[in-house]
């Protein structure tokens, strides 16, 4: 139900008393929920600069929410750990348009992927629990631009048999048309057992930012040339200050799905742990496109412990 505390109400009363125009200013709502039918009414009927506050509980279901937000007036919705979302199939959130959105603090797990984000611009996902999926954990599609996704653990995703089930997820596969930009994915923790790579920055989006985040690659199926923590095929993305372990081949890679794409991506200061790597070139960084007109630079600030190498092209001071 949608609740206030009593300087709110006081204030949003005294507003009203003054005239339409100060009315409209009231406070903004605090929307405290505790059971499934109230959480999917809270999601339809949040305005910007609500938020939605959910129990400790398990919230069982598919919950959307196609209400967009503002960037001065964001709608939040939040919870502990312990706030459980698990869906029985398909997606455990889905914010579909819904835009200035901040998920923070929950668990989501269940059904076939965890959060997704579709043609919403500047989502922010905080401090969240994503496990348990059939398919990848958090995913920027349809040009959601300007997302972050940050300080949130993510593990035992891609269970369906097909041996994908990426961590962050970063545009579509076979096009050019969705331009997830400037996504930022810091100080997460994925891993393990995510079949798919822990980060997958699609071709067609441009300046995502991959910065202090721990992999865990144990569980990397290998299938479907998924055999890094990390692939880039996106334009101008920086990759830094992460730190990796346990990979069936490599540690990052780039990759080249279509002309002009997977260029201008820089590597520093990474750490990455190969020790039991058996694929061909175990590599800290395979970079399968270097040239003049599509440019890789891989610093000498990145380490490699074990495995046959740093990296296979001109390493930059």
């Amino acid at each position: 139900m949608r609740t206030r505390t009593l300087l709110t109400t006081l204030a949003a009363l005294t507003a009203a008393a003054a005239g339409p125009s100060a009315a409209a200013a009231a406070p903004d709502a605090v929307i405290d929920v505790s059971t499934s039918a109230e959480l999917k009414s809270a999601l339809s009927s949040a305005r910007a600069g609500d938020t939605i506050r959910l129990a400790d509980g398990t919230y069982s279901g598919n919950f959307k929410t196609t209400t967009a937000a503002r960037s001065d007036a964001r709608i939040t919705l939040t919870g502990s750990p312990k706030a459980v979302l698990t869906a029985g199939g398909g997606y455990g959130l889905h914010l579909d348009g819904a835009a200035y959105w901040t998920v923070r603090g929950i668990t989501v797990t269940g059904g076939q992927k965890g959060i997704m984000i579709d043609a919403a611009r500047g989502v922010t996902v905080d401090s969240v629990t994503v496990h348990g999926l059939d398919m990848e954990g958090v995913h920027f599609r349809k040009s959601s631009s300007d997302g972050v996704i940050k300080d949130s653990r993510i593990y035992d995703t891609g269970n369906d048999g097909r041996g994908m089930g990426e961590g962050v997820y970063v545009g579509s596969a076979n096009t050019l048309d969705d331009k997830s930009d400037r996504v930022r994915i810091t100080g997460n923790t994925i891993g393990p057992d995510v079949g798919g790579e822990s980060v997958d920055i699609k071709e067609g989006t441009t300046g995502a930012r991959i910065i202090g985040n721990t992999f865990d690659g144990r569980g990397l199926t290998g299938a479907n040339y998924d055999d890094s923590w990390v692939d880039v095929k996106g334009n101008d993305v920086l990759v830094e200050n992460n730190r990796g372990e346990n990979t069936t081949n490599n540690g990052y890679e780039t990759h080249s799905q279509r002309p002009g794409w997977g260029c201008g991506t820089v590597f520093r200061d990474n750490a990455s742990d190969l020790t039991g790597a058996t694929g061909g070139k175990q590599l800290a960084i395979n970079v399968a496109n270097h040239s003049g007109d599509c440019p890789t630079t891989v610093h000498a600030s990145n380490t490699v412990t074990g495995g046959k190498g740093l990296t296979n092209i001109p390493v930059t001071p």
